[in-house]
């Protein structure tokens, strides 16, 4: 469960009515096994029926598709050539909307599952068609869980990251607040045997892309995602 400590932090959540929640899969999947983490996403279910519970709209950007996949499909090389990305996305896939449709449904909440490429969030027209058919399940009190449409999108067109893609989806819907959920060295201190991990907090106000601290290494695709 996500607990929210800071007066501020807590101000942001009860001022936003539309919020955009990304999962990462090193927190959604245990990597030891490639299978879903039922303990941490009944937790995260627990904390958006809340947020349900008190009026809010949300919007799930979910990864681990490809990684529960893989392990179905039994791929156990570290290096994924595009095709086995796809065929283990496709097969991750189902499980991963069976694992969101359970945990929510044990809250009484409605999932429903959107697919989207760079394709679809740029052509007006399919751009349109995606915020309409969003609204109108938030409309319905549903919880959308979006993930990149990897069985389609080639390396050329793909987002390459779900942090873009809830970026994306936060401009599309005009959530008023992106929310990152993930293990990030620097941002978040993993302890493997604690039952939490502890948050590190940044705040970063309207840096310019040339004041990136880290000299050397690359801008995580979070933070580039809304610089």
């Amino acid at each position: 469960m996500v607990t929210v400590t800071s007066a501020t932090q807590k101000h942001i959540f009860d001022d936003a009515k539309i919020i955009v929640i990304k999962v990462g899969s090193s927190l959604l999947v245990d990597e030891d096994q490639n299978a879903i983490n039922t303990a941490w996403l009944s937790g995260i279910a627990t904390d958006i029926a809340r947020l349900k519970a008190a009026g809010k709209d949300v919007v799930v950007v979910s990864s681990g598709a490809i990684a529960l996949g893989r392990r179905l499909l039994n791929i156990n090389h570290s290096k994924l050539k595009l095709q086995e990305k796809q065929a283990a996305a496709a097969t991750g896939q189902v499980l991963l909307a069976h694992a969101w449709m359970d945990a929510l449904g044990a809250h009484q909440v409605q999932t429903a599952q959107i697919l989207l490429s760079p394709d679809d969030t740029e052509t007006r027209r399919k751009h349109l068609n995606a915020r309409t058919t969003m609204m109108a399940l938030l409309q319905l009190n549903a919880v959308p869980v979006v993930n990149e449409n990897d069985t389609v999108a080639t390396a050329e067109i793909r987002f390459g990251d779900n942090d873009r893609l809830a970026a994306r989806v936060a401009a599309m819907i005009g959530a008023d607040l992106l929310f990152f959920c993930l293990m990030l060295m620097g941002f978040i201190r993993p302890i493997r045997t604690a039952t939490t991990a502890r948050p590190i907090l940044a705040r970063l106000h309207k840096l310019p892309l040339t004041s990136w601290p880290w000299q050397g290494r690359p801008m995580p695709p979070m933070l580039l995602a809304v610089w």
